[in-house]
This record gives C-alpha cells, sequence and structure tokens, in this order.
C-alpha cells in the first residue's frame, strides 16, 4: 500500500505541469492549442512548445500524464520504480509528439492483445504506454497521409499495440540489459517495416524541424524548482532518517544501472527521490552549457533521465555518455548546440549502463557512437519512432556488448551475456530464477521486482 502513494505524487505532479501551463500561456490560447496538437502529424521534431505555445503543450503534458497515470492505477498495476520510469516519459514526450487523441489507439490494441491472451491488462499495461512511441505514426494515418481517415489511424495504432508485447519481449533478450530504452528499439524494428510500405506507396511521413527558443529561464526556473523539490524531500520528508537517505542514495551510484535495476524496491523513496533531483540538475546544466534550449524536446529528455533516475540511472553512468556524445558533437559535428545532439545528449543516457558495467571510459566510447548513429536512425524511420535514441542505442548494445565483453573478459570473467528469462511485459523481466542470476556487480533481479512478480 505504501507504493500506491506514488500515484497522489504522481496527480501533484500533472497539477504542476497545468499550472505550469496556465501561467506560461494565455489560458484562452489552451483549447484552440490542443486541438492543434490533435491534428497534428507529430513527426520528429515536433515541438508544441513552439507550434502551439507552452500553455497547450504543458496542458497535453498534464492530461497525457494523469491518463497514464489512471491506466496504471485502475488495471491493477503494482507500482515500482518503473511506475516512475513510464511517467517522466509519457509527461516529456507529451511535449513533443504524444497527445491526448494519438495514445488510445495504440493502448487499445494492446488490451486486446491481452484479451487474446486470457491475462490481466496489468500484465500488459506497462507494455501500452511504452508502445505510444510510435504514435506519430497514428497521428499521420489519421490526418496527414494522402489517403488520411481517423479509420486509418485507429487501425495503424491496434495494430502496432497487438505487435509490440511480444516483439518487445523478444528484443529485451538480445540487448543484455545494456540499453535502458527496450521499447524504442522494438518499436524502431517495428518502424522499419512500416515507414518503408508506405514509402512504396508513395506514402510516406516526412521529417519536421519545430525548434522552440528563448524559454531558458521560465523553463530553467521551474525545472531547478522541481529538481530542488525533490531533493528536499527526499532528504527530509521520505520517511526516512537524513543518514540513510544519503546512506541509500550512495549506494545507487555503487549499482551497474543494467537492466533491472529498480531503485525505488532497493533503496526506497528517499533515495531515488534524491537520484531524481541530482539528474535532472545535471542533464539541464548540460544543456545550458553547450548553449542549448530549454523548450518541449529537451524538457522531455530531462524528464526522461529524471524518470529512469528510479531506474537505472544515476550521476555516475550518465556523465560519461554525455561526455562522449559531447566529444562527438566537437570531433565529428563541431556544432554541439545542434537540436539533434542536445537531444543525443539526454536519450543517449539509456547506454548508462556500459559506464556502469565497464567503467567510464566505455560509456564515453559508446556515448561517442550514440553521436553519430542516432543521427542516420531517425531519417530511415521518417521521425515517427518517438524513442529514436532507443532504437540507436539497442544497435549499439548489440554491437558494442559482445565486443567489449570479450576485451574485458581476461581481466575480469564475470562480465558474461545476461541470459533473461522474461515474459510479454516488454521492459518489466520476469526474476530470473537463483541459479540463473549472473554474477555481475550486482544481482539480476532485487527482491522488490520478486515481489512485484508474486503480486
Amino acid at each position: 500500500m505504501r507504493y500506491k502513494k506514488e500515484y497522489w505524487l504522481i496527480v501533484l505532479f500533472a497539477l504542476s505541469l497545468a499550472v505550469a501551463g496556465l501561467c506560461f500561456g494565455d489560458p484562452a490560447s489552451i483549447l484552440p492549442g490542443l486541438r492543434k496538437i490533435i491534428l497534428m502529424q507529430d513527426v520528429l521534431i515536433t515541438d508544441y512548445v513552439e507550434t502551439v505555445g507552452p500553455g497547450a503543450a504543458f496542458v497535453n503534458s498534464a492530461l497525457v500524464t494523469l491518463i497514464s497515470a489512471g491506466l496504471l492505477y485502475f488495471s491493477g498495476d503494482v507500482p515500482n520504480g518503473f511506475t516512475i520510469t513510464e511517467i517522466g516519459l509519457m509527461s516529456g514526450f507529451a511535449l513533443f509528439g504524444k497527445n491526448i487523441f494519438n495514445i488510445w489507439p495504440i493502448i487499445l490494441g494492446t488490451f486486446l492483445y491481452s484479451r487474446i491472451q486470457k491475462e490481466p491488462f496489468s500484465k500488459y499495461v506497462t507494455t501500452a504506454l511504452l508502445a505510444t512511441a510510435l504514435s506519430p505514426l497514428v497521428s499521420y494515418m489519421a490526418f496527414g497521409s494522402r489517403h488520411a481517415h481517423l479509420l486509418w489511424g485507429l487501425v495503424i495504432g491496434v495494430i502496432i499495440g497487438l505487435i509490440l508485447p511480444p516483439l518487445s519481449a523478444y528484443t529485451y533478450k538480445v540487448q543484455n540489459g545494456m540499453n535502458l530504452y527496450n521499447m524504442g528499439f522494438a518499436c524502431g524494428m517495428l518502424a522499419m517495416m512500416i515507414v518503408p510500405m508506405l514509402a512504396a506507396m508513395d506514402d510516406s511521413p516526412q521529417a519536421v524541424s519545430y525548434w522552440a527558443e528563448g524559454y531558458n529561464l521560465e523553463f530553467g526556473l521551474m525545472l531547478a524548482s522541481y529538481c530542488v523539490i525533490f531533493i528536499v524531500c527526499g532528504i527530509f520528508f521520505s520517511g526516512t532518517p537524513i543518514w540513510a537517505a544519503w546512506a541509500g542514495y550512495r549506494r545507487i551510484l555503487t549499482t551497474s544501472g543494467r537492466a533491472p535495476s529498480d531503485y525505488l524496491r532497493t533503496s526506497g523513496h528517499g533515495p531515488v527521490l534524491i537520484n531524481m533531483g541530482v539528474n535532472g540538475l545535471v542533464a539541464m546544466a548540460y544543456i545550458l552549457l553547450v548553449g542549448g534550449d530549454l523548450n518541449g524536446p529537451t524538457l522531455g529528455g530531462i524528464f526522461t533521465v529524471i524518470g529512469f533516475s528510479a531506474y537505472g540511472k544515476h550521476l555516475f553512468n550518465i556523465l560519461p555518455v554525455m561526455v562522449g556524445v559531447l566529444f562527438g558533437g566537437v570531433f565529428m559535428h563541431y556544432n554541439v548546440d545542434a537540436p539533434s545532439l542536445q537531444l543525443a545528449a539526454l536519450f543517449g543516457t539509456t547506454l548508462a549502463p556500459f559506464a556502469g558495467v565497464f567503467g567510464p571510459v566505455t560509456g564515453v566510447a559508446a556515448g561517442f557512437l550514440h553521436s553519430a548513429v542516432v543521427l542516420q536512425t531517425g531519417s530511415a524511420l521518417a521521425g515517427v519512432n518517438l524513442y529514436n535514441n532507443g532504437f540507436s542505442g539497442g544497435l549499439i548494445s548489440i554491437v558494442l556488448f559482445p565486443v567489449v565483453t570479450a576485451i574485458f573478459r581476461h581481466s575480469n570473467p564475470d562480465l558474461v551475456p545476461m541470459d533473461f528469462f522474461v515474459d510479454t511485459r516488454g521492459d518489466k523481466p520476469a526474476p530470473l530464477e537463483r541459479d540463473q542470476i549472473p554474477t555481475i556487480r550486482e544481482p539480476a533481479a532485487s527482491e522488490g521486482q520478486e515481489e512485484h512478480r508474486e503480486n
């Protein structure tokens, strides 16, 4: 029951986003702005702050956050660290791609999949929410295609929702827990099938670039306030002594972050809140230091980093990857403040386990590779996969992990591939049996996750 208190905090967070929308924009423009958001194609990069203003953008984020929390709560999903991760993803991407219309057909498809499997929807609700990474395809088929029709949007969304549960379960196995955005890789694989089919019919989406500027002060103050509140609550109001909260946070910093790593169940609310605040401040500082912009997409990236602070990311494993992307911008692209590289530095932290398992040098190398690979994968998918960095991270993981393992094996034979036995919940693997747990720096499944599985 104590974990279900998370939902009240999520509701407060959603309400704060709505209040921010009312403060940043004209209230009279919010409903017209929401209508425009719904009718847009939403392919990358469509910054709602730029296209409709911050008011409607933040209200859309608040509504999507409430919808997500409602689905998790009423489906009976047991809250854990990944619940915070899902909320961070949904609220963040609702600023540049997801809206109160285009997420529903995909959710419906996954619901139908649960009925076909004769299993409770709570087992698949996580996959349903994460699968909305392909929601731009719903908007495109409904409003932007040469044969646009609401029915086509519904059909493509339901198909996506039906396919992704088994597909994401398979892709989880091949990445060895090194890519935290498993669903991004699964969505990328599916988009690689759908986009060429549309192109063959001369009906392919076209990537766009809407990028807001000039909001660094306002959004910076808002983000800093969130992060400070997280840290203060983690230290003083989490129900644990101050020393225990700091000890738990230091323990998080010693973990690899290799999936699955549920920090909420292993360390408690206080350390996780501190981790969220620290990571959010670091991510924001990176954008400001490279001369970037705080807008819909970068706020989405920062919210994602904050969300994954409960499930795999911490200061010591995200910094090397961000430094690697920075080096890539300096030595390959020569423009570290380019929008695509700003997003690569934030979302590229999906590769944080490389730094946690193999050390910071490997983390820098992974970030350096990511800065190049992610720019090519986005164009191939026509911008329809909102988790494009997850797709790039999956490709890098599949190639880099066996190579690095072979190099390091002579000095650390414990770094062996993880043999995951997962169910079709995609990003929430079933725990390994005791004799199947690999000998890495930390157990592959925590006691909290075993408890979650039993529930």
